[in-house]
């Protein structure tokens, strides 16, 4: 286990307030090699609603099993070129919680995104009850031999209607319970250039935000400048690859 802490560390030290690691986060075989093979890219992330549309289901309905599946599957490509690999672990899977680390540990991923909404209740989690689980994350990868573990934690505070205040609160706490950055999801209302720069100052920029592929969001440069440490942008390459493949696809059956 300690090359793979080793690749953690690698995995942590990438993530830098300032100059981001950006991931192009995949989904099956085929999208980790071909992000896997470009020279920029520095680690392979995978995106839960993607793996759940590349299986006919939901991202709510995305099990473990499915989830192991095709990291195990993704974690083979990562170790083909090198690169550290975090995988989206959604809530935890209630009490599968330690399973699923330990297995994940075991196929060789470096880091999780782990989220404060519960699946089961359809809930913000209480926050001890999220600290408690990224603690229990963390104590696992120790034991483990992966001390090192880069535990990405999603809060959906924004989302279900909290303000900034609480967002900044719980985010100390997941960081101070060992997890390596904070991803503050907003959902379709994204975060605002000024909720950027206050959780970057909060979170000493141990920040991760969604990259919002809009008119008014903010681009990878700019959130560079706020200091920001993390960029993802979750199941947009798949849902720009389908786009592209149903154009090219209607263009040839237009011409039977």
């Amino acid at each position: 286990m300690s090359s793979l802490n080793q690749t953690a560390q690698i995995l942590r030290q990438l993530h830098k307030s300032g100059k981001p690691l950006v991931l192009a986060n995949v989904y099956d075989v085929p999208s980790a090699r071909a992000v896997a093979k470009l020279p920029s890219a520095k680690a392979l992330a995978t995106a839960s609603y993607a793996i759940a549309q590349a299986n006919n289901t939901t991202d709510d309905d995305l099990d473990l099993e499915t989830n192991l599946r095709h990291g195990e599957l993704i974690a083979g490509v990562a170790r083909e070129f090198k690169k550290p690999l975090t995988v989206d672990v959604q809530d935890g899977y209630g009490d599968q919680l330690e399973t699923a680390i330990s297995r994940l540990i075991k196929i060789g991923v470096s880091g999780v995104n782990l989220e404060d909404y519960d699946n089961t209740t359809k809930k913000l989690m209480e926050k001890d009850v999220a600290v408690d689980r990224i603690k229990r994350a963390m104590a696992v990868a120790r034991k483990e031999g992966v001390p090192d573990f880069a535990l990405n934690a999603r809060c959906d505070g924004f989302l279900h209607g909290r303000d900034l205040n609480e967002v900044v609160s719980r985010g100390k706490a997941y960081l101070e319970a060992g997890a390596n950055t904070v991803f503050v999801w907003g959902g379709s209302r994204g975060v605002s250039r000024d909720e950027v720069k206050t959780l970057v100052e909060e979170f000493d920029g141990r920040l991760n935000v969604l990259l919002k592929f809009a008119d008014d969001g903010l681009s990878i440069a700019q959130l560079a400048d706020l200091g920001v440490a993390r960029i993802s942008i979750g199941p947009t390459l798949q849902i720009r690859a389908m786009e592209y493949l149903g154009k090219q696809a209607d263009e040839l059956l237009s011409q039977a």
